[in-house]
């Protein structure tokens, strides 16, 4: 029997985790499965939760969502802590008060039809990330000088957990190509030698076209789709690979003071996406299957069986550094510490660095002449 997809009550009041000990807010703390508190250093462990993590089934969720009211496109929420009131936009649902700080997690159906199901908790702390970072960026070769100053000086590292999607297929794939086998064959030719036009020989190596047909199948598990709009797929995509096999059920206490993301991309546009990544790997077996030398591939039709999903979160530093009137943004794995990011280049740096490449060019060539 299909599990129902994760739907639950709009009007759920959104979470907050106070210190039992000072009231103050707790917070998730990296690496060790508790919240902290950021005044008083109690801790509260998170609790274990034994429920395995199912796929859902793909087209029974589309059925469903379809059947679903507009979504609501805000949530206010009201301020415990300082009173105020403020709203989060559709994709978010993690943050802090920008009044006071504290962190609140919203309920996520209150924003989208789908909560997330699963997630990778941050392994890496802040003053791990902003280490790798700054790491990252000295190895740069002509980063202006103001990047390098912005990692020593004023960077700041925003705890992110991004919204993902993952999908299991079962492919089935007729296609129609040819297969090119090499053979060798001799080939005279006519060249002049010693004033005299003389014949010769040469093997030469051409390709024999045959018509190829068949039919190749292949399981996808797990296929990794970025739900969000607010980071550059190029980037995050360059993060993996994640330890999926981790993942721990959905709690909102891993969430409380980080910032978190609701899908933007939605479950068929995400499965879009996906299907261009299979494209690739089913190309593979294409040509793999017509064998030979060469393969040419004119049609491929695929089918898609037994399609489930994922919804998870999985966990970023980010930063942002502005340069020249552009927006660079930067990554860290909040697993593993891989950096990652759009990157900006000093024209100064790279005009000087051809200048000597020239000088040094030049006096070569003249030491050279000196010595001959």
């Amino acid at each position: 029997m299909n599990p129902e997809p994760n739907l639950t009550d709009p009007d759920a009041e959104p979470r907050r985790f106070p210190c039992a000990q000072c009231g103050a807010s707790l917070e998730y703390a990296p690496g060790i499965d508790a919240l902290r508190c950021t005044y008083c250093g109690h801790e509260n462990a998170i609790a274990t939760i034994s429920q395995s993590i199912v796929e859902q089934d793909f087209r029974q969720t589309l059925r469903q969502l379809a059947s679903i009211a507009p979504v609501q496109e805000s949530i206010s929420i009201h301020c415990n802590s300082c009173g105020a009131s403020y709203s989060f936009d559709t994709a978010t649902h993690a943050g802090e008060c920008p009044f006071c700080g504290s962190p609140v997690v919203a309920k996520t159906e209150q924003h989208r039809e789908l909560q997330p199901q699963a997630l990778l908790p941050f392994q890496i702390t802040r003053d791990r990330a902003h280490a790798a970072f700054r790491q990252w960026l000295g190895s740069l070769w002509f980063a202006p000088g103001k990047l390098k100053d912005y990692a020593r000086n004023d960077a700041r590292l925003i705890g992110l957990y991004v919204p993902y999607w993952t999908y299991d297929a079962d492919t089935a794939t007729r296609y129609r190509g040819e297969r090119g086998d090499n053979y060798q064959t001799q080939e005279t030719y006519r060249v002049v030698e010693n004033g005299q036009e003389v014949e010769r020989t040469r093997t030469i190596i051409k390709t024999r076209w045959t018509p190829a047909v068949g039919r190749v199948s292949r399981f996808f598990d797990d296929v990794l789709v970025l739900a969000s709009h607010s980071l550059p797929r190029a980037v995050t995509e360059r993060l993996e690979p994640w330890d999926l096999a981790n993942l721990t059920p959905y709690q909102e206490d891993y969430l409380s003071g980080f910032r978190s993301e609701m899908y933007q991309v939605d479950l068929e546009q995400g499965f879009e996406h996906a299907q261009k990544i299979m494209a690739s790997t089913i190309r593979r077996d294409i040509e793999h299957d017509i064998g030979g030398d060469h393969q040419r591939i004119h049609a491929a039709d695929t089918h898609y069986h037994g399609i489930r999903f994922k919804h998870i979160l999985l966990p970023i530093w980010m930063s942002v550094f502005r340069f020249r009137d552009r927006i660079y943004r930067f990554v860290v794995n909040g697993r593993t510490g891989e950096v990652q990011g759009e990157r900006p280049y000093s024209p100064w740096k790279i005009t000087f660095a051809i200048l000597l490449a020239a000088l040094a060019i030049g006096g070569g060539i003249a030491a050279w002449q000196s010595y001959h």
